[in-house]
């Protein structure tokens, strides 16, 4: 079960960067020092177009150490393939340095919005900066509609690296809810990738709609949460899936532990989390209601 400890960091006041005005989406947090974390997060402006904030939370005492005024990196111009927003997944690091992905929103006029996953390099001073203007993983023929954000890791033997992301099947499975399911790739070297199909089973009415999935391993295997909707109506909830070895997975969306609060922040939908684990305490960083207008949380688990 995981336990919830409370809102850690909501957007407020009326001196918010233009491009940081709402919204503190996908929380990514990367170690500073001790027990302070940069959480890097999607934002988004008056257009409702996202772009990478942080802000540095101390994780034990559950306090903001500092709110980053300006972005740490811009959704692009017109005609980019990230021109109406920047999503981001997670860091991880290769020989030729650390990266995070993302996905790249547009959303052209006359026609339904996709995305296609980019790339940044994450510098030692954690500035971030686009790694090439076309996106590092593009749509084609395996993944042709739509695609999300990824979460890259190392596999055991630290010789290669998985990587899970999401891809569109269809805008709507008959019953209004799109099919955007995860699937899996992998690669030797962080840099060329070999796609490997679907890896999250998904079933229409049940759970059909995925999104940002967080991967943790431990000694029994590896666990995956994420956020889904099941296509009977109501908004964002928390799944978990287990795997033994991250290609065959087995779907348990009401083995998570985690729900909707009665009130609050999180009473309506909880979306995009982050497991991570900290002095031997394994958190969850998650959004809450409006897709995270009301900012992030954290929980921890308790068995």
């Amino acid at each position: 079960m995981w336990h919830k400890l409370g809102q850690l960091f909501s957007p407020q006041g009326s001196q918010r960067h233009p491009k940081l005005l709402t919204h503190a989406a996908n929380p990514l947090p990367v170690q500073l020092d001790g027990d302070v974390y940069r959480v890097f997060f999607s934002g988004r402006d008056a257009l409702n177009r996202s772009s990478v904030g942080a802000v540095d939370i101390d994780i034990v005492k559950r306090h903001v150490v500092k709110e980053h005024h300006a972005p740490f990196f811009e959704h692009g111009p017109v005609g980019s393939f990230y021109a109406d927003g920047v999503s981001i997944g997670n860091c991880y690091d290769t020989p030729s340095g650390r990266y995070m992905l993302f996905m790249g929103w547009r959303s052209p006029e006359n026609a339904h919005w996709r995305g296609e996953v980019g790339r940044l390099r994450v510098a030692a001073d954690l500035t971030l900066s686009l790694d090439g203007d076309r996106p590092f993983m593009p749509l084609d023929d395996e993944d042709a509609v739509s695609l999300s954000y990824p979460w890259v890791q190392q596999d055991d033997e630290k010789n290669g690296y998985a990587m899970w992301y999401g891809s569109t099947l269809t805008w709507n499975a008959g019953n209004g809810e799109m099919v955007h399911v995860i699937k899996r790739a992998s690669s030797n070297d962080g840099e060329h990738w070999h796609k490997e199909g679907l890896a999250v089973p998904y079933a229409v009415g049940v759970a059909q709609a995925f999104s940002r999935p967080t991967v943790f391993r431990d000694s029994s295997g590896l666990h995956m949460w994420f956020s889904f909707r099941s296509g009977a109506g109501e908004a964002y909830r928390i799944g978990y899936a287990s795997s033994l070895d991250g290609r065959a997975w087995d779907l348990r969306p009401d083995a998570v532990g985690i729900d909707v609060s009665n009130e609050g922040w999180d009473s309506e939908m909880i979306e995009y989390p982050f497991v991570l684990e900290h002095r031997g305490e394994r958190y969850m960083l998650y959004n809450g209601n409006g897709y995270g207008k009301t900012g992030f949380g954290l929980a921890m688990l308790t068995g």
